[in-house]
């Protein structure tokens, strides 16, 4: 079954500074929690582009570790960008970022849309509803706090 997981955030700070900081692969190991065991494999070049290949490896549970490809697939500077996965745990995944620039330049609203499948017909979709959904949830969460934390928003 197709599932989907929304996020929003408002990011504080210069859109530029922001843009280039998710435009740089290398920064997604900041967003990542440590129980996920994330590591990027191999080269990766400094700033993100269409038909960019990015490995990385991944703990699913503790001591299993698995292979996760994804292709930067569309880029427009400033605005969006979307990686989509060939290889990895999941059936479908294909994660959308974008970001639209506060009238004020005081930040950036920037908005996750994930659509994905699990695979595995039924024995996914429990999986899905048990555990799945949760841990996507958590990882999602400390990607938002990590995300206050470098642009937090301004009081009021």
């Amino acid at each position: 079954m197709i599932q989907r997981l929304y996020r929003a955030q408002f990011l504080g700070g210069d859109p530029a500074a922001i843009w280039e900081f998710f435009a740089t692969p290398r920064n997604l190991d900041v967003l990542t929690p440590p129980q996920i065991s994330f590591a990027i494999v191999g080269e990766l070049a400094g700033r993100m582009h269409p038909g960019q290949m990015i490995e990385y490896r991944i703990g699913l549970l503790p001591g299993l570790k698995t292979r996760w490809l994804t292709e930067v697939t569309h880029v427009r500077e400033g605005e969006f960008f979307v990686d989509e996965q060939r290889i990895g745990p999941y059936k479908l995944w294909h994660h959308e970022h974008l970001f639209a620039p506060a009238p004020d330049g005081s930040g950036v609203r920037m908005v996750d849309r994930v659509t994905y499948e699990v695979g595995w017909g039924p024995l996914g979709d429990l999986l899905h509803a048990l555990w799945i959904r949760r841990q996507l949830a958590k990882i999602f969460d400390y990607r938002a706090r990590k995300i206050a934390e470098l642009f937090p928003a301004a009081a009021g």
